[in-house]
C-alpha cells in the first residue's frame, strides 16, 4: 500500500493515473472484477460528476454509467445541454465492481479514497454532482443521508458540489424525477455562472 502512494504521489496527468489505478490493489474488489472503470469525459471539463461505483454494465465495458441508471443520466444531461465528450468528466467513488452491485463498504472506500483524490486533483472541477448516499457523504465527510443533503450547495475550497439522487433510485422512486430535475437546473445555473455563461440548455 505505501508503495502504491508513493507512485500516487508522483503521477503529474490524467493517463498516467488511470494507469497506475490499473494495478490497485488496496482492498479485494479488483480480485473479483473484471475491469477498473477508471472515469471517461473530457479531462478539461470543470464539471465532474461522480457516482458510487460501476454496476455490471460498467464492469463488462470498462466505461461508468453506461447501464440503465447511464442511459437516464445521458437523457438529464442533454435536457441541461450537457454532452459526456464535451461538458463533464463522469467518475465514481470505487473503480471496481462491488459482489452483487452492492453498497461499497468503508474500508473499500477509505482504499480508494486516494485515487480519487488525486482524480479530482488532476481534474481540477468547478463543480461536482455527487449522485447518492455513498458519494455525497464520503466527499461532504457527513453521516446524513442524501433526502437531507440533496439540493443544497456546499462549497470546498474552489469546488461547488451539489447532491442528488442517484438516477438508479428514480425507477424505484419515480416521484423523486421532479426533485433531481430541481438540482440540475441549479446545476445549470452555477455552470453559467462560474463556467460558461452563454451555455445554451433546451430546458433550462
Amino acid at each position: 500500500m505505501n508503495d502504491y502512494l508513493g507512485k500516487l504521489r508522483k503521477v503529474t496527468d490524467l493517463a498516467d493515473l488511470a494507469n497506475l489505478v490499473e494495478t490497485c490493489r488496496s482492498c479485494d474488489l479488483r480480485e473479483g472484477c473484471q475491469q477498473v472503470v477508471f472515469g471517461e469525459g473530457n479531462p478539461k471539463a470543470k464539471l465532474v460528476i461522480c457516482g458510487e461505483g460501476p454496476g455490471a454494465d460498467e464492469d463488462r465495458l470498462g466505461r461508468p454509467f453506461v447501464g440503465r441508471a447511464g442511459q437516464l443520466l445521458d437523457q438529464i444531461l442533454a435536457a441541461c445541454g450537457f454532452e459526456r465528450s464535451q461538458h463533464v468528466f463522469i467518475l465514481n467513488i470505487v473503480k471496481c465492481r462491488p459482489p452483487g452491485n452492492r453498497t461499497p463498504l468503508p474500508e473499500e472506500i477509505q482504499a480508494c479514497l486516494p485515487n480519487l483524490r488525486m482524480q479530482t486533483h488532476l481534474l481540477q472541477p468547478r463543480i461536482m454532482i455527487l449522485l447518492g448516499n455513498s458519494a455525497a457523504q464520503t466527499i461532504l465527510r457527513t453521516d446524513l443521508g442524501i433526502s437531507q443533503l440533496r439540493g443544497k450547495w456546499v462549497q470546498k475550497g474552489s469546488i461547488w458540489f451539489m447532491p442528488t439522487y442517484h438516477p438508479a433510485a428514480l425507477f424505484h422512486r419515480p416521484q423523486l424525477k421532479q426533485l433531481v430535475w430541481n438540482d440540475f437546473q441549479e446545476v445549470v445555473a452555477k455552470y453559467r455562472t462560474l463556467i460558461d455563461p452563454e451555455h445554451k440548455a433546451p430546458y433550462c
